[in-house]
């Protein structure tokens, strides 16, 4: 009905091509307009203004000869101004996009190591872009951004690369726990010589004290009982708890059997043996 009536409706971010006889007249812009097609013009196409993506996968090879798959994106689209020559110059947009593409990848991968593929992609995401602006322009294609999205090795290096990182954690993992065992056996071994060191100190304090409360007791019962010397007085106070503690061993629920020299001359021999004892204990 629209040609009967010499009208033809443009859709908004489209233009549409007018041709007369064939031959390239002008660019309708969106909205409704005359075609007098009994004068020979006719729309010959449409080309869309709206921003397009393309995805391109490419697989190269990298300066240590590592096989990878480079996923970049294109964002473009046709100016305006220059719809005649976006509609005319090309026949298929993508192809030329891609072809471009695969140039400028396989022209700076091969330079890097696998590695640096990885760190410098922003190099070469923008070398594809400038590639592309200088290239499309004259077309009348905009390139809005262009990213490498994905870089995809081998499976199998992919595999070692992960082994690869795995036992770099776990020897530093290793290396950790080597250091905290060995600081635990470091402060086992401080409590341990502090432990003993403080026992020992207990000890020498028991023997003083034990030392201090026999002299004290000589001299008192020395004092209360003219004509008795000091040996004699510890005689018989070893004499004593030598009695009590067999009082005790006697006295206990537990069956224990202790097995010691016994006999009016043993007294003596005990008590000899508890004297030098203590003495030996003071002079420490």
């Amino acid at each position: 009905m629209g040609n009967l009536l010499c009208c033809v409706k443009v859709d908004q971010s489209t233009v549409a091509i007018r041709e007369r006889f064939g031959r390239f007249d002008d660019v309708l812009e969106p909205g409704c307009h005359c075609l007098p097609w009994f004068l020979g013009s006719q729309i010959s196409g449409h080309l869309t203004l709206r921003l397009q993506q393309l995805d391109v996968r490419c697989e190269t090879k990298t300066k240590d000869n590592v096989f990878v798959n480079v996923v970049a994106s294109i964002q473009y689209r046709a100016l305006a101004n220059k719809a005649g020559d976006a509609f005319y110059k090309l026949s298929n947009t993508q192809s030329q996009i891609k072809a471009y593409v695969f140039d400028v990848i396989r022209a700076s991968v091969p330079k890097l190591n696998l590695d640096d593929v990885f760190e410098q992609k922003t190099e070469i995401a923008k070398a594809v872009e400038d590639e592309l602006e200088k290239a499309m322009s004259a077309y009348g294609y905009e390139i809005v951004q262009t990213l490498i999205v994905d870089i995809e090795p081998d499976e199998h290096v992919k595999r070692a690369m992960n082994e690869i990182n795995a036992a770099a954690r776990l020897r530093v993992a290793a290396n950790e726990k080597a250091e905290a065992e060995k600081i635990v056996q470091i402060k086992r071994a401080e409590g341990e010589a502090e432990a003993k060191y403080l026992a020992g100190l207990g000890i020498a304090r028991q023997r003083q004290a034990i030392v201090d409360g026999l002299r004290d007791s000589v001299i008192g019962f020395s004092e209360n009982v003219p004509g008795t010397s000091a040996k004699d007085v510890m005689d018989m106070v070893l004499i004593t708890q030598y009695f009590d503690t067999m009082k005790e061993i006697g006295a206990t629920s537990k069956s224990s059997s202790v097995f010691i020299p016994h006999g009016p001359g043993a007294v003596r021999d005990i008590a000899s043996q508890i004297r030098d004892g203590l003495l030996q204990a003071s002079q420490l």
